[in-house]
């Protein structure tokens, strides 16, 4: 395995801790604050879960616009997407079809 292999691979394992930590710590910030304005407030815990069910749904919202845009852009990359460059006429910039035709004996 080169170092360029290595780095990628590194790289998604981080990504992908990355992504873990946030799809949990998210929730439970926002449970946190939830239960401490409940507090404040002296209701029952309706923040806490509107807060919950929110930010677990900003997380997964989140989640899959970064994973349509990454496949976008591996998509992009990919050899069945790339154009194959002009193949050169066999006329000369001056002559047309018509004028190779005419002029053949």
């Amino acid at each position: 395995m080169d170092t360029g292999e290595k780095r990628e691979l590194y790289s998604g394992f981080g990504n992908s801790l990355v992504l873990a930590f946030e799809f949990a710590a998210t929730p439970l910030l926002f449970g946190l604050i939830g239960h401490f304005v409940d507090g404040r407030l002296g209701s029952g815990p309706w923040l806490t879960i509107v807060l919950v069910v929110f930010a677990l749904a900003g997380i997964t919202v989140r989640m899959y616009y970064g994973y349509v845009a990454a496949m976008e852009e591996h998509e992009a990359a990919a050899p069945w997407k790339r154009v194959a460059p002009p193949t050169p006429s066999p006329l000369a910039p001056s002559q047309s079809a018509e004028d190779t035709y005419l002029a053949a004996p």
